[in-house]
């Protein structure tokens, strides 16, 4: 027999952060149904799997029941969407029920995220449809299994209620599990409203949450920024390294934790080209695969700003202090991006040459419309005496040659044997990834009623390291079309 759910929360940004929130209650479902839940992500939850697969959890998941301990509400943020300022954003579809301590005692925050209007809706009807729901699902895991950090999906349901955008849609709400849901924006809503008080508890707070050990260096604060930056320059140099455009970096989507948060309009490269991109609203290519990295420090350079009284009671100082550490964002940005570059063609030592040689790779994907991620899969091939797998990727096979010469030449200083090094590219160049056209064809499944085409689709990107004979149409891209992928916010 199931028993009513426990989460034995631990709300400590309700109790910490007044005044970056306002309370409020889900919208009751009218008919819902569990698409999908995550019994491992229950269990690191240290969360009862069978409690929470169950109609109480479903109760839960759908916003019909409030379980114990909840403190339902919804964050204050601000944020620069796509180069704009706005002083006042907000969770205006998503509630976060509460946070729990998960079995690595680790803090983590529960939301809902289409469970109705909340007070910073700005208009909107704060539902959300079962496409884009299953599509943050889908992609979080996949991201998880690639190594990503990432929110993730607990559970997905449909509400039984209508969705009105271009047509009509049914309903559904995504359980959404982050590190925490601070963001650059929640620090910008602060510093629009000239609160350097509340900045300071938001920033001790973050400090206590998420990066402890600065709170004992000599500049808290500065050292704080330098930990965000640190953080995101990773993040962002694993998504360079998996061909991943998220395609809204807005301030408001850059988590303090360094997690990727909010996968609207997101997409992965097939074919690589280093300006695409796939939003439907980014008309200017802002957000474009190869803009990602001047982003990364633009939205930063935000954070700083908010931070300036608190580095130093001087302000030019301060902004000194802060201006310093901004510079060196790139740089460490391209220390982890080359890093990850070397390990996906073998590398495990550095040469000056390096960069030079993963570069002129990639001009050659480019010119060769090759697909990003079976040419770095395929490149283990070449160690095992199969070149023409890598080579057929490429619009010009004969092109590629010069290439693979040097870059064995180069292998050849790791003084490993060429197995080894295959098998260790296996390790971190994925055969499987959420390819746009599988995401597509399983989702149309989903909004007419057939899970199956997804549920295989999420069977196959959560191993996505390891060759399965007959998944061989998950590892294609997709047909060759006139027709551009353009993806979409999924409000």
């Amino acid at each position: 027999m199931n028993h009513n759910p426990q989460f034995n929360f631990d709300n400590s940004f309700a109790r910490s952060l007044k005044g970056f929130f306002k309370s409020c209650q889900a919208e009751p479902s009218s008919n819902p149904k569990m698409l999908q839940f995550n019994h491992a992500l229950a269990e690191e939850l240290d969360l009862d799997p069978d409690a929470l697969d169950s109609d109480a959890g479903l109760a839960v998941f759908s916003g019909n029941a409030i379980p114990e301990g909840a403190e339902p509400l919804a964050q204050a943020y601000a944020g620069h969407q796509f180069g704009g300022f706005s002083p006042q954003l907000g969770d205006g579809r998503a509630l976060l029920l509460g946070e729990v301590i998960d079995t690595n005692q680790r803090r983590r925050d529960i939301q809902l995220k289409g469970s109705g209007r909340t007070p910073f809706s700005r208009g909107g009807d704060g539902l959300a449809a079962v496409g884009p729901v299953l599509r943050e699902y889908l992609i979080g895991e996949g991201m998880h299994a690639l190594g990503v950090p990432t929110t993730r999906a607990l559970a997905a349901v449909v509400t039984g209620k209508h969705v009105y955008r271009e047509t009509v849609l049914p309903g559904a709400i995504l359980t959404r599990v982050a590190a925490s849901h601070i963001r650059v924006g929640t620090f910008q809503f602060g510093g629009a409203r000239g609160d350097i008080l509340k900045i300071r508890e938001l920033a001790d707070y973050a400090i206590q949450r998420h990066f402890p050990d600065t709170a004992k260096t000599k500049n808290p604060y500065l050292a704080f920024f330098w930990a965000v930056a640190d953080a995101q320059a990773s993040l962002v140099a694993r998504w360079m390294n998996i061909g991943f455009i998220h395609g809204v970096m807005n301030t408001d989507n850059m988590t303090i934790s360094g997690e990727t948060i909010d996968y609207g309009p997101c997409a992965f490269m097939d074919r690589y080209a280093a300006s695409t991109v796939f939003s439907s609203i980014d008309q200017h290519g802002r957000y474009a695969y190869a803009n990602q990295p001047e982003i990364l420090t633009w939205n930063l350079a935000r954070l700083a700003e908010t931070l300036i009284p608190h580095v130093d009671t001087n302000k030019d100082r301060a902004i000194e202090l802060l201006t310093e550490t901004i510079e060196c964002i790139h740089p460490l940005y391209e220390s982890y991006w080359l890093a990850g570059m070397r390990s996906k063609i073998g590398l495990s030592t550095e040469d000056i040459l390096d960069q030079e040689l993963i570069n002129d790779l990639l001009k050659l994907m480019e010119k060769g419309q090759a697909d990003f991620t079976l040419v770095f899969r395929r490149l283990s091939q070449v160690l095992r005496g199969d070149s023409n797998a890598v080579r057929n990727v490429f619009k010009d096979p004969e092109a590629f040659d010069p290439w693979t010469e040097r870059w064995q030449k180069r292998l050849r200083q790791e003084k490993v044997e060429m197995e080894t090094s295959a098998q260790e590219m296996d390790k971190v160049n994925p055969v499987y990834i959420p390819r746009n056209h599988k995401v597509e064809e399983a989702l149309a499944a989903a909004v007419n009623h057939d899970m199956t085409p997804f549920s295989k689709l999420l069977e196959v990107i959560t191993n996505p390291f390891n060759e399965v004979a007959g998944n061989e149409a998950y590892s294609e891209p997709a047909p060759i079309t006139n027709r551009p992928y353009r993806t979409f916010c999924g409000t």
